[in-house]
């Protein structure tokens, strides 16, 4: 029997060399692709925000609905009021004289082919904002999933939306030239983000900061909450109308309806998220703004509350979502409403020089 001692298994390492020894092999991590999966499932919470806004303020579909049957009804008794009125106007007038009636019943054609192109003009605008919001669904589809022909096709689409305006001209003859070269659909999506939408994202913000700044001047200023409250909602209105025009819709009255429905429903929606935008620095500014004035305090609070809906009306109208550009926060399109540590009074709004 032999006196060595029982020699023992030695743990051991693969990533550990003995003095003098080389690797013969390599060691490479590599990405969990169902983690990677797992986050593209998950998404983006603003941009599930936007697309359910949307859907509820453009794409909502109903075959049935009390509001709708109500509205209908009052519409049609409308018209059948408006006709009765306008065929005893008409006789009347034939009554009277072959010359005025000849004259009134050129009028009521008149009257209602205006009627007719309004009610047509109405219905185009309505699909126009049915059209960008069914774009921003594929593109984030078509990004999500990495596929190439639905990224050409919708970036197609992109790119005729704005063929009329000059400010895309050139970025619109660079993607027409890489549609066909870019293999990859998800890469194809963010060059044309990088080169198309900057220009118009610029022209938006610019449009909040300047509404916010009015608002908050005018609140600071003003001797009534009622005049307060009149104009933060017609500048929100006219905010909202006017982001819509910048990225390629033109709303009318029945289309401002719906884009304001899409945007309400927006804030609502992401009105948890507003804390991680930078809103508890400005709550603590306009604290600081009320101490001094409690209308500059006012002032403040409306600028940021019209600048919000700036930002939702940018997420509901932009015909594509936020991929590889930043989408801008609080901080972004109205630096003027927040305050700087030390600064008592930077809450304030800047005055022009």
């Amino acid at each position: 029997m032999s006196d060595r001692p029982k020699s023992r298994p030695r743990a051991f390492r693969l990533d550990e060399l003995a003095p003098g020894q080389k690797r013969d092999f390599l060691l490479e991590e590599r990405p969990d692709a169902f983690e990677a999966e797992a986050a593209l499932l998950v998404g983006d919470a603003a941009e599930q925000a936007a697309e359910e806004a949307q859907a509820r303020g453009f794409l909502r579909r109903t075959a049935f609905s009390w509001g709708g049957l109500l509205l209908s009804s009052l519409g049609g008794l409308a018209a059948f009021s408006f006709g009765l009125w306008l065929d005893q106007l008409v006789e009347s007038l034939f009554a009277r004289s072959a010359a005025l009636g000849a004259l009134g019943l050129g009028l009521a054609g008149l009257a209602i082919l205006a009627i007719l192109a309004l009610i047509s003009r109405e219905m185009l605008a309505i699909f126009r904002q049915r059209k960008i919001a069914l774009l921003h669904k594929a593109l984030a589809l078509a990004h999500e999933t990495d596929d190439r022909e639905l990224a050409r096709e919708k970036i197609g689409e992109l790119a005729a939306l704005y063929e009329g305006r000059p400010e895309t001209s050139g970025a619109r003859l660079h993607l027409g030239e890489l549609r066909k070269d870019i293999v990859d659909g998800r890469d194809l999506i963010d060059i044309a983000e990088r080169r198309l939408m900057p220009a118009l994202d610029s022209a938006a913000q610019q449009e909040i900061a300047s509404t916010a700044k009015r608002v908050s001047l005018v609140a600071a200023i003003s001797p009534r909450a009622a005049i307060d409250m009149i104009f933060v909602a017609a500048m929100a209105l006219r905010l909202i109308r006017r982001i819509s025009e910048i990225y390629g819709g033109r709303p009318g009255m029945l289309g401002a309806w719906r884009l304001a429905r899409a945007v309400g429903a927006h804030l609502a929606i992401t009105g948890g998220m507003a804390l991680g935008d930078g809103l508890a620095q400005q709550i603590i500014g306009h604290g600081l703004a009320a101490k001094i004035s409690a209308r500059l305090g006012e002032g403040v609070l409306n600028g940021t509350l019209t600048a919000r809906i700036g930002l939702s009306a940018m997420s509901v109208c932009r015909p594509m979502p936020f991929l590889s550009e930043k989408q801008p926060g609080l901080r972004d399109v109205a630096p003027f409403l927040f305050s700087d540590s030390g600064k008592s009074g930077s809450a304030a709004p800047e005055r022009q020089p």
